[in-house]
């Protein structure tokens, strides 16, 4: 073996294990940068909830948006546009959903917070977005969030917009996606 090939080989036997290792480093990265950032929905229930009640809270509008994935055919709306809330107290809203198809479907809800500084403020004590909602044929259902929006929310905040994106992750069947594929032709 010459020295070039010796060269590259010991460079790949660094390089591949380093790659490796940085694959696994980048969930928690990922984690820290969405905790900072607000994004992408990360937000964190606090074990210390129940602390966080008070009665001196103010009142904010608490905004909720629900969007469908391109490939995700249910109706799924929030039951109130709007709500007025009081920081420091529990408060519970909900979503319909409906399922439009004429199939067994599985879905999960990816929330977001903004502005994204008052994701650390908002603690969903329940949530449908914690688990994939499964829905029959024509099966509707109301799905509840309950949260709480700590009074440490900065003053200047007086809107907070919950959205949610719900997404088709029915895993199907080969042999009948096969079928079905022979039906339509």
């Amino acid at each position: 073996m010459n020295k070039g090939a010796k060269r590259t080989l010991r460079k790949l036997i660094i390089a591949v294990p380093l790659m490796f290792a940085f694959g696994f480093a980048l969930v928690p990265l990922y984690d820290v940068f969405c905790e900072v950032t607000g994004l992408n929905g990360k937000v964190f229930q606090s074990e210390h909830s129940d602390n966080l009640l008070t009665d001196e809270g103010r009142s904010i509008a608490l905004q909720f948006i629900s969007t469908n994935n391109e490939n995700m055919p249910w109706t799924f709306k929030p039951s109130k546009q709007v709500m007025k809330i009081e920081t420091g107290k529990y408060h519970t809203a909900t979503f319909y959903v409906k399922n439009t198809t004429n199939k067994r479907m599985v879905a999960q809800a990816v929330p977001s917070v903004a502005p994204s500084n008052a994701a650390a403020h908002l603690k969903k004590l329940e949530c449908f977005c914690f688990e994939q909602q499964e829905l029959m044929p024509g099966e509707e259902a109301n799905l509840p969030v309950r949260l709480l929006v700590s009074n440490d929310l900065p003053s200047n905040i007086k809107n907070i917009i919950l959205s949610y994106t719900i997404f088709d992750i029915t895993e199907y069947d080969d042999e009948v996606l096969a079928l079905n594929e022979t039906s339509v032709e």
